[in-house]
């Protein structure tokens, strides 16, 4: 249950958002608010809850309940590869990125199957 006004601290933590981004739909979209009672300045404020906060609000929870697909076989690769090449020198990522780029999927697996099929003079530039 909803409470009929709310702090963007407070939408912010059912829907998933930053408060700031909470801050910006409330500009955006020109949601009512009202001074936050007992705070100076005038920065604090309360949104009121209509309906149009309501779907707002309904909508971000079904987005941020959405399961993902995923495969542990790809998500264990691609950890792998962003380790390596994090762990590479930058002479290193330069050599792979030129490998890449000049023979492509194929040629990087061709050279992990017959390390002398790769011409190392060019991927030593």
């Amino acid at each position: 249950m909803l409470k009929e006004r709310m702090t963007p601290e407070e939408i912010a933590h059912l829907t998933g958002y930053s408060r700031q981004t909470i801050n910006k739909w409330v500009r955006k979209e020109g949601w009512q608010t009202s001074p936050r009672p007992g705070v100076q300045g005038g920065k604090a404020r309360l949104v009121h809850v209509n309906e149009q906060v309501r779907e707002f609000i309904r909508s971000a929870q079904r987005v941020a309940e959405t399961p993902g697909i995923y495969s542990p076989h790809d998500s264990d690769l691609e950890s792998l590869l962003l380790t390596l090449s994090k762990e590479l020198t930058p002479s290193e990522q330069k050599q792979l990125m030129s490998l890449l780029l000049r023979e492509g999927i194929t040629g990087l697996l061709a050279s992990v199957r017959d390390p002398r099929s790769v011409n190392h003079d060019e991927t030593e530039r």
